[in-house]
């Protein structure tokens, strides 16, 4: 799982990406086997660097405890990592992910899962934080001063599942077709400009955000550096994980609504701001003034995810595909018809979302 000494120095690789998600509006249970196999079908669009899917509704007997994934290149790492997280929190229960022997993952990381809540100490440094800035801390703790540990995934009743190989064989690998979730999302990858490496695959988490991206954010400096003056760090070398730390400030520290900060991530230009009457120009104004630093350059279709929602969204010039699709009570996002049709011969409706214009899926009730 080492991440690279010198990963800037690798060798930059044309893009390709898929992005799949899922959403059972009425919280009916979906089988991992549907999503795995909507990814096998886009299978050319990686190239074997990495693959992962969130899934969210799978730790219904442990939905108040914060379920923490942990990869570990060994032993020490893990007992650092506990360390730290037995200092900051209570575990509840703690068992290594289970797994299969696949052909095609090889050397993959010490991989366990902690059920946990915040231990308020008012002897240690963090006791007066609220409690998700507490456990966000503590995440950028393990994640920055462990070395070779990574928390990669850290909300309740949801994980993130991921790492070094097709999406299919990362499936396999983590024995996901046992599982069903009320929403699932699935990625594959095809890294641009940083290197293929377990920590470094999507989906990139936060509590119980995730986020899974196709295209590249060239926006990456500026955006690390916004991230940076409010706490988060960042440390898994690969672009995508400012969306997620930036949707978890933006939303849940800032208040904005989820159609705010997608006008955050894919602004509206300038000259359509000029033609706005005067209510709506006012507030794309202060909009991009305030969070210039955290609008996201460069071609993208993502698809976000929360406990209770599901988005897509593409930049606002739509640089690369996204496609929804309803069929009941379901709702599909996905880069690309094929991939839906694979597992949902016959949908209700298909459309392809405009530029910048994000599709949010609710849960009903």
């Amino acid at each position: 799982m080492k991440a690279p000494e010198r990963y800037y120095d690798f060798e930059k690789d044309i893009s390709g990406c898929g992005v799949f998600g899922v959403i059972s509006k009425q919280r009916n249970l979906i089988k991992g086997d549907l999503p795995i196999n909507a990814m096998a079908c886009m299978h050319d669009r990686g190239n074997g660097l990495g693959g992962g899917f969130a899934a969210y509704g799978i730790y219904p007997d442990m939905a108040d405890k914060y379920a923490f994934h942990i990869m570990c290149d060994d032993k020490s790492g893990v007992n650092a990592a506990e360390e730290v997280l037995k200092h900051y929190c209570t575990v509840h229960e703690f068992e290594p992910i289970p797994t299969r022997k696949t052909l095609n993952i090889t050397n993959p990381p010490l991989v366990n899962r902690y059920f946990v809540s915040p231990n308020f100490d008012p002897a240690h440094e963090l006791s007066d934080l609220p409690e998700e800035d507490y456990m966000v801390s503590v995440i950028m703790k393990i994640n920055t001063s462990v070395a070779g540990a990574y928390v990669f995934s850290s909300g309740k009743n949801m994980g993130a599942f991921k790492g070094v190989g097709y999406p299919e064989d990362i499936a396999d690998f983590f024995r996901l077709d046992e599982y069903s979730a009320y929403i699932w999302t699935g990625h594959n990858r095809f890294p641009t400009n940083t290197p293929g490496w377990w920590a470094g695959a999507h989906p990139f988490t936060i509590l119980n955000w995730s986020i899974v991206h196709n295209g590249e954010i060239s926006s990456y400096g500026i955006n690390r550096r916004y991230l940076c003056e409010h706490d988060y760090l960042c440390s898994l070398m690969t672009d995508t994980e400012v969306v997620a730390y930036e949707l978890d400030l933006l939303i849940r520290k800032h208040g904005l609504s989820w159609e705010m900060a997608a006008k955050v991530f894919a602004p509206p230009f300038w000259d359509e701001i000029e033609r706005m009457d005067k209510d709506d120009k006012e507030l794309y104004t202060a909009l991009r003034a305030t969070y210039g630093p955290g609008m996201l350059n460069g071609p993208f279709a993502i698809l976000v995810a929360d406990n209770n929602r599901l988005m897509g969204l593409n930049d606002r010039i739509k640089l690369r595909p996204l496609l929804v699709a309803e069929k009941d009570d379901m709702v599909f996002m996905s880069s690309e018809e094929s991939s839906i049709r694979e597992v949902c011969p016959e949908l209700d409706h298909v459309w392809m979302p405009k530029a910048g214009e994000p599709v949010i899926v609710d849960l009903e009730g």
